[in-house]
């Protein structure tokens, strides 16, 4: 067995949980082969993977038999993990008596099979998968020809019927994902949409891709796509009063339907996180807290459903949600306390998310700790994704987090920096082709300050700046830049001479009061 193999089976070992691996134990008991539990053990005891310490330990496992003895106790636990997880995961059910049918069908037991297509497409119904569905419509043709009846030549016709059916929403469902992934790639390369161009380009790619549909007339699977869909388009285009609708929509499907929850639980968790993105943005604070809850609850579902998968997506998405009400509330000195406190389980975190993830989370981190006047630590943070490779990855993030870079920069009374680093942002948003008037203004004003200005000057110009950023609030395009730093309450707390979280605390205590 290749080391890569080895470190695969290591790791598939070390990722089971206790129940896991009790079961797998007494699913071996009845096995004649007790060296594969023997090794099972002793790997299962190691920090780190060692071929040769297994070996020591144990002399009746022979150099010549390790490998093929390795390849087995892999299987093994999948095979154990599938039994084990039967009754929890609908598909592992559907297809297990899928196998029983076509087993019974060999058979020539064609009556027999015919009741396990039966309750199985019951099952398939329930849990809205379309594709087994359309396995178990094969099935059903096929005990058609071995059996009699009056009723065969009608039920060939329901059978075709239904076939046709469930391809036309597997195709529905594969349009809308498809079109989902063409503007989630664009999204991830360039951010919300920067200019008309921008627009132009996604509508015309919504529109040339859509299918055409009757959304009365789509299975509950088909509105889940399409849901997803226009909330990852409307995101896009930042009309969140629009994503919020359909991210809506996508909760209530849900708690309507709620067999589909244990079915699609991922795609359920991904609906709330769409739903509190909107909530934030649009400031609905007692339905953030609402929404949060139901998240958090879903902690509490039985340990059996809670698969390694799931537990990782409730531990990111509750983490970045909670950041992201300190941040709504202004309670960056919070935030940071929490963010000590999980800092050690980071690394793991950090080295376990995709690296769109990684980039959001440098950045809304190093947010956090300007918010808390920690600039030091911000740039720490702001630095990873400056120095990053991977600058055609959000390029919108890399340029904003110059930006922040700079800000930083002034407030340690860096001012020999700063220079320097405006000429490289200028020449990164060059490149981006990202350079708009919000980084202008931003830019014009840091290269122009002098260490030797005085107070009032300065709270002068603090002032101009202002008064030139908040037009574009109001832009359709400019606005996008104010979701990844609230710059006005930056200027307002310069002017005003106070913390700048003070200033986001008393506007977010003024939006509550008025709700």
């Amino acid at each position: 067995m290749s080391k890569e193999r080895s470190d695969a089976l290591f790791q598939l070992i070390k990722s089971l949980k206790k129940s896991e691996k009790r079961y797998f134990k007494l699913h071996m008991a009845r096995a004649e082969d007790k060296k594969i539990s023997r090794l099972f053990t002793l790997i299962d005891a190691q920090r780190s993977f060692n071929d040769q310490e297994i070996l020591e330990t144990d002399s009746t496992l022979k150099p010549t038999q390790l490998s093929n003895l390795k390849a087995h106790l892999y299987t093994k636990i999948l095979n154990a993990l599938r039994d084990y997880n039967s009754n929890t995961l609908p598909n592992i059910k559907i297809r297990d008596m899928i196998d029983h049918a076509e087993i019974l069908f060999n058979k020539g037991l064609y009556r027999q099979c015919a009741e396990v297509i039966r309750k199985v497409k019951k099952i398939a119904i329930k849990s809205g998968n379309l594709e087994m569905q359309l396995e178990i419509l094969k099935w059903e043709k096929q005990v058609l020809f071995h059996t009699s009846g009056r009723e065969n030549r009608e039920r060939t016709n329901e059978i075709i019927a239904d076939v046709q059916q469930v391809n036309n929403r597997i195709n529905n469902i594969n349009s809308f994902s498809n079109l989902q992934v063409k503007l989630q790639s664009l999204y991830q390369k360039i951010g919300f949409i920067r200019n008309e161009s921008d627009y132009n380009k996604i509508q015309n790619v919504f529109a040339a891709s859509l299918p055409v549909f009757v959304e009365e007339e789509l299975s509950n699977s088909e509105k889940i796509s399409l849901y997803n869909l226009y909330v990852g388009y409307y995101f896009f285009l930042q009309d969140f009063e629009q994503g919020y609708s359909y991210a809506r929509k996508l909760v209530n499907l849900f708690n309507e339907n709620k067999a589909l929850i244990q079915s699609m639980l991922e795609s359920y968790i991904g609906s709330l996180n769409h739903l509190l993105i909107a909530q934030n943005k649009m400031l609905k604070y007692r339905e953030f807290q609402a929404t949060t809850r139901e998240l958090r609850a879903l902690n509490n579902l039985p340990s059996a459903q809670l698969n390694e998968n799931i537990r990782m997506k409730l531990l990111k998405y509750t983490f970045v949600h909670e950041f992201n009400r300190l941040f709504l509330m202004g309670d960056f000195e919070r935030g940071v306390k929490l963010m000590e406190r999980i800092k050690p389980g980071m690394e793991q975190f950090i080295g376990q998310i995709d690296l769109h993830s990684k980039v959001i989370l440098f950045y809304k981190t190093a947010c956090l700790y300007f918010g808390n006047d920690n600039y030091l630590t911000a740039i720490y943070w702001l630095n990873k994704i400056i120095n990053s490779k991977e600058a055609d990855l959000r390029a919108d993030i890399h340029g904003f987090a110059r930006i922040l870079n700079l800000i930083a920069h002034y407030e340690l009374g860096n001012m020999e920096l700063i220079e320097y680093y405006v000429r490289s942002t200028y020449r990164f948003l060059l490149k981006k082709e990202d350079l708009h008037l919000y980084q202008k203004y931003i830019l014009n004003f840091l290269v122009r300050l002098k260490t030797n200005i005085t107070q009032e000057e300065l709270i002068k110009r603090f002032r101009a700046l202002r008064e030139n950023l908040i037009p574009l609030t109001k832009d359709p395009y400019e606005r996008r830049a104010f979701i990844y730093f609230d710059i006005i309450s930056w200027l307002e707390s310069k002017i005003e001479r106070r913390p700048v979280q003070n200033v986001i605390k008393d506007k977010a205590l003024v939006r509550l009061s008025e709700i």
